[in-house]
């Protein structure tokens, strides 16, 4: 299993070099079910990453590029009255796919945003007064410019809650940038990617995840982590309960990628900087601090039982 998910790593790596480590990540995330958050700069690699794990992962992908003017019509779909049939005829939107790719999630109005709440919680869609599901294994990716940018809407706590992880690619090593300076476009290493799992593996995978064991000191070590945030008065809000589960879930994933059929405090230390530096914030200066600064804190603060 955990041969199957390297092929899977290797793959995206030729596109995204010099980035395993949130390649890794990336997939957890798939694993535990959640969705995936990628902020950064313009031009690391973010969309490119995106792209390059629904061809490897054989899922059908689309992109919304998100703007100031996108309705949520315009991600859920619309109805259009049918001539022929003299009824209205609901025409899905792109939200109806396995992959979508919510490019620049922060540069739409909160009101489009919150459209993807439904989808991202309960995998399906409300519209035109009826629910329909999203389709099989169902994964928001969505990136986001850096908030000081111009023309960005800050994302609310409550849909930040909704993405298990939170990741950042960074500049590319010396290395990295030489080989991408002396290589090809890494946009067109993309048609040449072929699926190396079908959705139904990657199902089974997920599956297999709840299955991998997590001990009672493991649990013990997880609401210490948790129970710290929340009692700590350096913290604006401590994890909520739906947070807990986003760490369990994850260590899981981290644990089964790496091949082992239990969860060690290793797997969870790993995993926690993505899954809570975009939900614990440090009130300092009159200043809201999240990211890996405040996961590290968090890590430090907490002994191994």
């Amino acid at each position: 299993m955990s041969e199957q998910l390297n092929t899977v790593v290797n793959q995206v790596g030729k596109v995204i070099l010099g980035k395993e480590h949130q390649i890794r990540l990336a997939i957890a995330c798939i694993l535990a079910r959640g969705h995936l958050l990628i902020e950064d700069i313009p031009g690391v690699g973010k969309t490119t990453l995106a792209h390059a794990l629904a061809i490897t992962l054989g899922m059908q992908f689309q992109r919304i590029q998100f703007t100031s003017d996108l309705l949520p019509a315009d991600i859920l779909g619309v109805s259009i009255f049918d001539r022929e049939a003299s009824s209205f005829r609901f025409h899905p939107g792109p939200i109806f796919s396995q992959v979508i790719l919510a490019d620049e999630v922060n540069r739409a109005t909160p009101k489009t945003q919150s459209a993807l709440l439904e989808a991202m919680e309960e995998q399906q869609v409300t519209a035109e007064g009826e629910t329909r599901p999203l389709p099989e294994p169902f994964f928001v990716i969505a990136t986001q410019n850096p908030s000081h940018q111009i023309g960005t809407f800050p994302l609310p706590e409550s849909q930040l809650d909704r993405f298990l992880m939170r990741i950042e690619l960074g500049y590319p090593d010396v290395g990295a940038e030489r080989a991408l300076l002396q290589g090809i476009d890494r946009r067109d290493l993309l048609p040449q990617l072929s699926a190396c799992i079908q959705p139904t593996d990657l199902m089974t995978l997920q599956r297999s995840v709840r299955e991998v064991h997590a001990s009672n000191a493991l649990l013990d070590y997880l609401q210490a982590l948790v129970n710290y945030s929340r009692k700590s008065p350096d913290y604006v809000n401590g994890l909520s309960p739906r947070a807990a589960l986003a760490l369990l879930n994850a260590a899981r994933s981290w644990a089964m990628m790496h091949g082992r059929h239990q969860v060690l405090p290793e797997d969870v230390q790993a995993i926690v900087p993505s899954v809570v530096g975009h939900r614990l914030y440090i009130a300092r200066d009159n200043m809201r601090i999240n990211g890996a600064a405040v996961a590290a804190q968090l890590i430090e603060a907490v002994p191994i039982p």
